[in-house]
């Protein structure tokens, strides 16, 4: 079953034995063999990948169901709901994760000697189920209503420019006046031909002259501090740019709505202890961090 779901999981064969760190054949007659045994197809196989059968379908959720009910005994008899200890696993996006969550998970691991924990920083969307994980720090309204989330803070989306751009262009006083600037887009914020703007009545003002489209924050900071234009980014992102005075914020009173920042996890029967503790333990220390 652990074979099936990690082979459905990874897309191939292929991917499925690399994740499994088994021979490719190995895995191949495993599934064969389980589909004899259920006298079924599980999976159809083609060059452009794997395709779930109905019946693949339904018996990939009882696999999920079933493997989770296991590992949850396992972890019962090991002592993982009667005290703190084990592996936890989380993910957080890199910047806030590196500024705001790794210094309470330092202090964690300190206060709780038989936890450790396994930290993914990306700024991809994450399937904690598919994933096995933990938990989640999620910026941005949730999608998801069936997880359990404690709210740690919010953050802002905020314009800015450098001093040294502001010193050869006309301060903007209204968003309409960006369009006749240079914007760099971060690409995973916003899309680049328009920039919504206000919080209760949201406008979008554009279309933006985006010189330069970027994929990370740090870039299309890097290149506002240089002067090439303005950029829009998270406030956590470019607080220290801020600070240093190597950036300006811009139209602070048009800023949209702020963003809730969660800790995010899947309801079950049984919370581990180790990750109530880390909840209770980071929440509050993320919080302040963030004021």
């Amino acid at each position: 079953m652990s074979i099936f779901v990690r082979v459905v999981d990874e897309g191939s064969l292929t991917a499925g034995a690399r994740a499994l760190a088994m021979p490719i054949a190995t895995v191949s007659r495993r599934i064969s063999e389980l589909e004899d045994k259920l006298s079924a197809e599980l999976l159809l196989r083609s060059p452009r990948g794997l395709t779930l059968t109905d019946t693949g379908q339904t018996y990939l959720a009882a696999c999920r169901r079933i493997i989770e009910e296991v590992a949850e005994a396992e972890r019962n008899a090991g002592g993982e709901f009667t005290a703190p200890r084990g592996t936890l696993t989380m993910t957080a996006p890199i910047v806030f994760g590196r500024l705001h969550v790794l210094p309470a998970v330092t202090a964690f691991l300190r206060a709780y000697p038989e936890v450790d924990i396994r930290m993914e920083l990306t700024d991809r969307p994450v399937n904690l189920h598919e994933e096995h994980l933990d938990l989640a720090v999620r910026i941005g309204p949730l999608s998801d209503s069936m997880f359990i989330a404690r709210k740690v803070g919010e953050v802002r989306r905020v314009v800015c420019a450098s001093p040294s751009y502001l010193e050869t262009h006309q301060m903007p006083e209204s968003p309409g006046d960006l369009a006749k600037l240079e914007a760099i887009t971060f690409e995973s914020l916003m899309s680049p031909p328009n920039w919504q703007f206000g919080s209760e009545r949201p406008q979008k003002v554009g279309p933006m002259r985006s010189r330069l489209i970027v994929n990370t924050a740090e870039a299309a900071i890097d290149a506002a501090i240089d002067g090439l234009g303005f950029t829009r980014v998270l406030s956590y992102q470019v607080a220290a740019a801020i600070r240093a005075g190597q950036l300006v914020p811009l139209l602070q009173r048009f800023e949209p709505a702020p963003w809730p920042v969660h800790l995010v996890y899947e309801p079950r029967a049984l919370i581990p202890q180790k990750l109530r503790a880390f909840l209770d333990f980071a929440a509050p220390r993320i919080a302040t961090s963030m004021a």
